[in-house]
């Protein structure tokens, strides 16, 4: 007993509540990453499964915050009963996994998989999600124990960790089996933690006929409905821009590994500084915040892949600039401690208004990323603008500075109409985009007094930086967005060539010349291991053979089948299939008229199919630059096996800019008994085609030896890298393929 004494005499014990915070925060951002690669197996690697599961979290942490803020209204001591019976009713539901149960007939997916998740992670993240809001309110009632907002601080520290702990310790180390468990310990150490901390405030419980804990907090006017929208806009744009931000540099920028890692930490970290006790450094973010608007936020529109590692690194900086300087405002518009579950109510309200928009509006709304430009230039509007240069001294001195910063603004306007109508601006152009650059913030410090004047500068320098190529890409109706991605479809200048990109990534091309629009072209060459492969199929396989295809892009593969083959292609988003269907490309028109279409995510459906259905598999799946993780897993080759031959051949395509799959295939190939080859092709016409490295494996050795002497002047050879230990659905990590010279631009 003499220990809870100690806990419960000698002061507020601040080190408890933050170790508390830390505690619950680190689980929550553990757990959501781990339910999401949970997931992929048995919902398939649709993005609307991702906007399903970032539904049920900013639900579950909406209804967390409404639970803590009307828990605030007992005393401490029932507050800490009802809390702990909440934690410990949830604790039974562990270990974390999703719920084993069917879908009802008919009962649509985009209903299924969020009722599937909350049910499978509902109760225990709807506990977490609520300890920090209360912990706050606990640790206030204690009238020596000071302001409670530097504790929001430790909490988005605590999320930060748990968001890089799962892609750089979690997930690499531990199967998903091994996660749960450990989750299930540290939710174990939270419950007692929590109750450490409830019993740290035992002593202001009510007594015989005296006030409860909670009663102490001095009773503060509620704020207006003006000041709610406010919180709820300084909260949203932040919120919306940290998932336009990964959006558009993963789309057009630098599409890299992890990426999506950075924004949603700088994200977090921006609450550390803007709600930290000490207020020097969110006040200097905040001073430099509309410069780094001025130069970063001009880069808002450059699309099409024209961006650089810098300039990706511009858009972190301006990220984590614009949260810091809104989150410091709403921090300097706070409540007193008796409103503070109503606060992060209303924060927590705003977050998820800005989630919504940027992941479930925008894609219906816009063709691109257009909710990226569109969220700076909010930020611009709500930030706050400490003129870095007094005009104040006089009133002539400042209307004439006014009026220089007006005319070296139009004078501006007219040279920018004049360069683009010269086609003389282009993001691409080094020296001329600097001193752009250079003169535009020039001009925006200047008239930074004036925020109409301010905002005026930064859309003119999203159009001059690259903004008029996307502005024109979308009037010419170039581009077209589903949940799946960008793509964008486009003719070269002089009419001989038809490309389809998703974002930066290159998905197929198709000839515009007379007489050669049946040619395959990039990864497919006559040198490339499919076009090798199918051309020995009637050799290996028989002229009648069926084949399958996962992933239709611009269907340049359709040109490569034989006469009396069947074609099969499985492809998981409709637009493009009506890239094929409605004229775009002709290839699937041309070559396989009658070819069989599957919509939906190929593993799944291949394990639908009966076994032995296919002679020949082609995996060509992408999703931008990278082949989904579940696509790759040893569970998923036995899926492919099944539903080959026993003299089958499966056909991997693995070109990649940053990661290398080869030790990964080959280890999971090993694991499953598949012999394998690898080809790697660097065509001589770099014009036409493309690199790429296609891997072919089958049961029978047979098979491989006969392909291998099928094509002597293109060889060819053995897979011989082996990872470490092959991925399975329990255990997949990228993070030891993740090719590091790419993402720092070595070769």
């Amino acid at each position: 007993m003499a220990g809870v004494k100690g806990l419960t005499k000698g002061g507020p014990r601040r080190g408890l509540f933050v170790v508390t915070i830390l505690t619950g925060s680190f689980l929550l951002f553990l757990v959501q990453p781990m339910v999401a690669r949970m997931a992929l197996p048995r919902l398939g690697g649709a993005p609307n499964v991702w906007n399903s599961a970032m539904l049920v979290y900013q639900a579950l942490l909406l209804a967390g915050y409404a639970y803590a803020h009307l828990l605030g209204r007992l005393s401490l001591g029932r507050q800490a009963m009802v809390h702990l019976s909440v934690l410990v009713l949830a604790g039974l539901t562990l270990p974390v996994g999703l719920a084993d149960i069917p879908m009802p007939k008919g009962w649509p997916e985009a209903l299924w998989v969020p009722i599937l998740l909350g049910i499978s992670v509902g109760p225990v993240f709807f506990a977490v999600s609520a300890q920090a809001p209360l912990m706050q309110r606990w640790f206030a009632a204690d009238p020596g124990a000071g302001a409670p907002w530097a504790l929001y601080a430790a909490s988005n520290l605590g999320s930060f960790a748990g968001l890089l702990a799962y892609p750089l310790a979690a997930e690499p180390m531990l199967s998903l089996r091994e996660q749960s468990l450990a989750w299930s310990i540290g939710f174990g150490v939270l419950i007692m933690l929590v109750a450490v901390a409830a019993i740290s405030r035992r002593h202001l419980s009510p007594v015989a006929g005296g006030p409860a804990g909670a009663s102490r907090e001095v009773e503060t006017p509620g704020p207006g409905a003006r000041r709610i929208v406010l919180w709820l806009a300084l909260a949203a744009v932040p919120s919306g821009l940290m998932l336009s931000t990964t959006t558009h540099l993963t789309t057009d920028i630098f599409a890299m590994p992890l990426l999506w890692v950075i924004p949603l930490g700088l994200y977090l970290l921006s609450f550390v500084v803007a709600f930290a006790d000490r207020r020097g450094a969110a006040m200097a973010v905040a001073g430099i915040a509309p410069v780094v608007v001025l130069f970063a936020g001009s880069y808002a529109m450059l699309s099409n892949g024209s961006g650089t590692l810098w300039v990706a690194g511009g858009a972190c900086l301006m990220l984590f600039s614009i949260a810091t300087a809104l989150h410091k405002r709403l921090y300097d518009l706070r409540p007193g401690p008796a409103r503070l579950t109503q606060f992060y109510l209303v924060m927590s309200a705003g977050g998820a208004l800005g989630g919504m928009f940027t992941a479930l509006i925008a894609p219906l709304v816009f063709d691109w990323a257009w909710e990226h430009p569109l969220l700076v230039v909010a930020a611009a509007l709500l930030m706050p603008l400490d003129p870095l240069l007094r005009w104040r001294s006089g009133e002539g001195i400042e209307l004439g500075m006014a009026r220089l910063a007006l005319l070296l603004l139009l004078a501006f306007a007219g040279f920018l109409g004049w360069q683009l109508d010269q086609h003389a601006l282009r993001p691409e152009e080094g020296l001329s985009a600097v001193l752009l650059t250079v003169f535009l913030v020039g001009t925006g410090v200047m008239v930074m007094a004036w925020r109409a004047a301010f905002v005026l500068v930064l859309a003119i320098a999203m159009v001059a930086q690259g903004g008029i190529w996307t502005i024109r890409a979308t009037l010419a109706g170039e581009r077209t967005r589903s949940y799946f991605g960008i793509y964008t479809v486009r003719d070269a200048s002089n009419g001989t060539l038809r490309t389809l990109a998703h974002g930066t990534t290159l998905h197929g091309e198709q000839s515009l010349e007379p007489g050669r629009s049946r040619e395959a072209l990039t990864y497919y060459g006559p040198t490339s291991g499919v076009a090798l492969a199918l051309s020995e199929v009637p050799r290996l396989e028989g002229a009648g053979a069926r084949v399958g295809v996962v992933g239709l892009g611009t269907g340049s593969l359709a040109c490569r089948s034989l006469p009396g083959q069947q074609w099969t292609f499985f492809e998981i988003d409709p637009v493009i299939l009506s890239f094929s269907t409605e004229g775009s490309f002709t290839f699937l028109r041309d070559c396989t008229p009658s070819a069989r279409i599957v919509l939906g995510d190929a593993r799944l459906e291949l394990a639908r199919m009966p076994a032995r259905a296919f002679d020949v598999l082609v995996i060509d799946a992408f999703s931008s630059d990278a082949i989904p993780v579940h696509l790759l897993t040893r569970e998923a080759l036995q899926v492919y096996v099944r539903a080959l031959s026993p003299q089958g051949l499966l056909l991997l395509h693995i070109s990649n800019r940053y990661i290398d799959l080869a030790p990964v295939v080959g280890a999971n190939a090993a694991a499953v008994g598949l012999g394998a080859l690898s080809r790697l092709d660097s065509p001589a016409d770099s014009e036409r085609y493309t690199p790429s490295r296609w891997i072919a494996l089958s049961r029978d050795p047979r098979v491989l030896q006969q392909l291998a002497q099928g094509s002597p002047e293109t060889p060819w050879g053995p897979l011989d890298e082996r990872a470490a230990r092959a991925w399975t659905d329990d255990y997949a990590s990228i993070l030891p393929y993740v090719r590091w010279g790419r993402l720092t631009g070595n070769p």
